[in-house]
């Protein structure tokens, strides 16, 4: 003989089922797969609204996709705002400097960056 107590729990036992079933077959889609931050964080400095936390983002962004050339740029414009105290941050500009083959005789104080 099935009792309230025990039809309760076996109705509360399939709802959750259901729930947790209806759940996983939902997708979920993640809107920002698909947004490069590189091109809007670009998007603001071209609107005039640049800072040095978005130069340093741009700047490490093309480093670590090897565009020296940019991220040359970025540092520079960086460096430029503020004063750099990050080593990790000194040392990439340092590499993209060498990838991009200017000489320390063009940038004779190399260690001035990291003051």
């Amino acid at each position: 003989m099935i009792t309230k107590r025990n039809l309760l729990t076996l109705f509360l036992f399939a709802s959750i089922s259901t729930f947790s079933f209806s759940q996983s077959l939902l997708h979920k889609t993640d809107v920002n797969k698909d947004i490069d931050v590189v091109r809007v964080y670009e998007q603001v400095v071209k609107e005039g609204y640049g800072t040095p936390f978005i130069y340093k983002k741009l700047a490490t962004a093309y480093y670590f996709k090897s565009e020296y050339g940019k991220a040359l740029a970025w540092f520079q414009k960086l460096f430029s705002e503020e004063k750099n105290t990050d080593p990790e941050l000194a040392n990439q500009y340092y590499q993209t400097l060498k990838a991009v083959a200017v000489t320390n005789s063009a940038n004779p104080e190399k260690k001035s960056f990291l003051e």
